[in-house]
C-alpha cells in the first residue's frame, strides 16, 4: 500500500480507508480487511454530485438534457478509468493471484471501481469539501475538454455503443415497443438492450429520436454496471 501521507496527492487521516479502497474483491482478506465494493458504491455518488454541481456552475447555457449527457461521459467507466490511470492507481491495487495473472491491474472495470472507491474513502476521511477539492484540483480539466461538447455527447447512441464495446464485443440493440397516437402525430417508444438486459427506454416523434432518448437514459442510469 502506498504511504497514506502522500497517496495519490492526498493525505489520509485514516489509512485503513485507503487500504480498503485499493482492495479488489478477488483479494484474500484477513484480520478484518474489507474489499472496496462498498466504498465504490459511495464514491459513485460522490463523483456524480461533484460532477453535477461543477457542470451546473460552468455550463449555464445547457439544459438538463445536455448536462446529463456531458455528465454521463465524464463519469462513464471509460472516463473514470482514464482518471485512475493518470494517478497510477492500477499499480497499487491489492488483487487476488488469479486477477493479477489475468491482467487485473489494467482492467477498465477494476480501475474505474477503484477510482470511485478512492473518492468514497476521501469523503469518509475528511468530508465532501475535501473530496470535491481533490477532484477539481487533480481532474478539473475534464470539464474543459472539447470532447464533452463534441459529437460523442450529441450522439448518445454512438457514445453508448463505444462504452459498451469497451466492456464486451457486443453492440446494443434497439427494439420498437409500441407506437402511440394517430398516424399524423405518432410517438414511437423504443427500448435499448445489451446482452439480454434492458438498459433504457425512450420516446420520440421518429424511431431515430426515440432510439437517441433510450440511449440517453441508458447513459444516465448505467445499468450495465450493476449486471
Amino acid at each position: 500500500m502506498p504511504d497514506p501521507q502522500t497517496a495519490f496527492g492526498f493525505t489520509f487521516q485514516n489509512p485503513s480507508l485507503l487500504q480498503e479502497a485499493l482492495t479488489h474483491p478477488s483479494a484474500e482478506l484477513k484480520n478484518g480487511d474489507k474489499h472496496n465494493q462498498r466504498l465504490e458504491y459511495l464514491g459513485d455518488a460522490v463523483v456524480e454530485l461533484i460532477t453535477t454541481e461543477e457542470l451546473f456552475r460552468r455550463r449555464p447555457e445547457h439544459d438538463e438534457g445536455r448536462l446529463t449527457q456531458i455528465r454521463a461521459q465524464i463519469v462513464s467507466r471509460t472516463g473514470l478509468c482514464q482518471l485512475a490511470e493518470q494517478i497510477g492507481l492500477g499499480a497499487e491495487l491489492i488483487l487476488g493471484r488469479g486477477e493479477e495473472i489475468n491482467g487485473g491491474r489494467q482492467r477498465d472495470s477494476n480501475l474505474a471501481d477503484a477510482f470511485e472507491a478512492l473518492m468514497g474513502a476521501i469523503y469518509l476521511d475528511q468530508g465532501f469539501v475535501a473530496a470535491q477539492t481533490y477532484f477539481l484540483t487533480n481532474f478539473g480539466f475534464v470539464f474543459d475538454k472539447e470532447n464533452v461538447t463534441a459529437e460523442s455527447v450529441t450522439n448518445p447512441k454512438g457514445s453508448l455503443q463505444e462504452q459498451l464495446q469497451d466492456l464486451a464485443n457486443a453492440r446494443p440493440t434497439y427494439e420498437l415497443l409500441r407506437t402511440e397516437g394517430p398516424d399524423h402525430d405518432k410517438t414511437y417508444v423504443v427500448s435499448v438492450e445489451w446482452r439480454g438486459n434492458r438498459l433504457g427506454e425512450g420516446a420520440g416523434t421518429s424511431k431515430k429520436a426515440a432510439e437517441a432518448k433510450a440511449a440517453e437514459q441508458a447513459l444516465q442510469d448505467k445499468k450495465w454496471e450493476l449486471s
